[in-house]
């Protein structure tokens, strides 16, 4: 059985193969990528695979069974990138699709959920078996701000109380090996998140604790959090939807506590001090 994993030179994709390499012979991997020089490294078979140009794409799922589908990574792009891959997919015969989506899709008011939810209608009705793997939060998403908030003294946001299940990345790469690999799959969705919130006062009462120096977490409006990233750099459009993001986290739109993704993998998720940890150093 041939696995090709999409997006396989991003941080995702790199975890999944090293993943997957314990599981399964690498002669049953292909990683896909615009990129085959980056891709070497992964030490499996390559194939260029460009969102962007539809053509290339059926050709490069030839021999393939099941696909990965990492979601796209440009923001406002994904509908078409997506309905291009999975037209490719049915075309090229393969036999089962795996999708990151996105936690909640249902009724989540992050931006990003109305590319994810229509991604799900189309493979839903391509009429190839499909598992929808619901990915919640990276944890590295907000453990990115460890270093900036110990320089400035504090942790900036505008989530309030929020309850935020993340969970490591690798933690949702070994889930998504654990399906590939797996049995009985096939037509469920799963809504994966870590085993344990955390809210941003959490997170810096972590970091707090863990450099021995006092950083709060200031909790801002969306508006002032939105200056506050555009003074730091941000671009202003993206300052933008990262603030969303924090709102979204403040109704609990990052919150789950069903347990699945631990379930999936037989293994407690990353804790949240690790990933402090980590983040420190680096």
């Amino acid at each position: 059985m041939k696995i090709a994993i999409t997006g396989a030179t991003g941080q995702l994709g790199r975890l999944v193969i090293n993943k997957l390499k314990e599981k399964i012979p690498t002669d049953n991997m292909i990683a896909l990528s615009r990129s085959v020089e980056k891709a070497k490294g992964l030490e499996v078979e390559v194939r260029e695979f460009d969102y962007e140009k539809p053509a290339m794409l059926k050709p490069a799922l030839k021999g393939v069974d099941t696909l990965l589908l990492i979601s796209a990574s440009e923001i406002g792009k994904r509908f078409s990138q997506h309905k291009h891959i999975i037209e490719a997919a049915k075309s090229a015969g393969i036999k089962w699709i795996v999708y990151t989506s996105l936690l909640r899709t249902d009724n989540t008011s992050l931006d990003i959920g109305a590319e994810h939810k229509v991604t799900e209608k189309l493979l839903k009705e391509s009429g190839i078996p499909f598992t929808i793997l619901r990915n919640g939060w990276y944890t590295e998403n907000y453990t990115s701000s460890v270093p900036g908030a110990i320089r400035g003294g504090a942790l900036m946001g505008c989530a309030g109380n929020g309850k935020i299940s993340g969970a490591a990345r690798a933690d949702y790469a070994d889930a998504a090996a654990a399906v590939l690999t797996g049995k009985n799959h096939q037509g469920k969705i799963y809504e994966l998140a870590g085993d344990n919130f955390f809210t941003l006062s959490d997170l810096a009462a972590e970091i707090s604790r863990q450099t021995g120096k006092n950083i709060p977490y200031k909790n801002l409006s969306e508006k002032d959090y939105t200056s506050a990233l555009k003074n730091f750099g941000v671009p202003e459009e993206f300052a933008k939807v990262i603030a969303g993001w924090d709102t979204a986290a403040s109704k609990n739109d990052l919150f789950d506590d069903s347990h699945q993704l631990s379930r999936l993998t037989g293994n407690a998720t990353t804790p949240l001090s690790v990933s402090v940890a980590n983040a420190i150093k680096g």
